[in-house]
């Protein structure tokens, strides 16, 4: 048994729809969240820049001696995997490779549609990923940068958003893919909205349950699971305003927050030098 925390971070609030399945499929284990709120959003940024803020967190989270760590955010996965499984002492698991085995395994067609961040299509993990797993699927990706500030708004469902998911929609749709995969940690909060614009004969992929069983797999193998019979706990780090993470995460994470503990930028920086 190891008692220690799983870490777990994204650019913002969205990877909390990951955490929520994690504490879901393992309430006894403890988890820090970390929120880099203060240089969102990533997925405009160069891949470069991502990735050194993902090996800062990475960093930082390791030196809080944590067992394992989840990078909860497409656009951190896509640009610095690689270099946090080798650089890093303690197993790390992202988000895109359960999507991508998820979506070869729905698609009928071999039609497959990717809605991310910039920085995220740009990475073309998806596609390295999709490929490895069948070379015939094609995979039509489009950025959809005006998404995540709608979702993080006042009025996530109004028509700006529905407006938008149309925008991004359409080529998708043209191209005939039965399997679309939301890329991003943001865009499950209005799946309802891209289920009516694609129908239901178009299967959404989004790997939060894939990626907590992912995590649970992980802890099991290695023999790092805690003690089943407890109730774990969890808490939260932020860049940015501590009470504004609480008033957005918990429409993210749907479950209490209490506590938020402000981290300087320059401690992460600090980490990683």
């Amino acid at each position: 048994m190891d008692g220690r925390a799983v870490g777990v971070f994204d650019s913002g609030v969205g990877g909390l729809t990951v955490l929520h399945e994690c504490l879901v499929t393992l309430p006894h284990e403890d988890f820090v969240y970390l929120g880099d709120h203060a240089r969102l959003p990533y997925g405009p940024r160069p891949l470069a820049q991502v990735r050194g803020f993902a090996r800062e967190i990475g960093s930082f989270l390791e030196a809080q001696d944590v067992k394992l760590i989840v990078v909860a955010c497409n656009s951190a996965t896509s640009a610095a995997m690689p270099q946090l499984q080798s650089e890093l002492s303690v197993p790390v698991i992202g988000v895109i490779a359960p999507e991508a085995r998820a979506a070869v395994q729905a698609t009928r067609n071999r039609r497959v549609g990717l809605l991310a961040t910039q920085a995220t299509v740009d990475a073309g993990r998806y596609g390295d990923l999709v490929h490895a797993l069948d070379a015939g699927v094609e995979l039509h990706s489009v950025a959809c940068p005006r998404l995540v500030p709608l979702i993080e708004s006042d009025d996530p469902y109004g028509d700006a958003t529905e407006e938008a998911v149309r925008e991004y929609a359409a080529p998708l749709k043209d191209a005939g893919v039965d399997t679309v995969i939301l890329g991003c940690t943001h865009y499950p909060l209005i799946r309802p909205l891209f289920q009516r614009v694609f129908g239901r004969d178009v299967t959404l992929v989004f790997s939060a349950e894939e990626t907590a069983r992912e995590v649970s797999d992980t802890l099991a193998r290695k023999r790092i699971e805690n003690d089943a019979a407890r109730t774990g706990v969890y808490r939260f780090l932020t860049t940015g305003d501590p009470a504004a993470f609480r008033e957005m995460g918990r429409r993210f994470l749907q479950l209490p927050i209490a506590d938020v503990e402000h981290v300087a930028v320059s401690r992460l920086e600090g980490a990683a030098a």
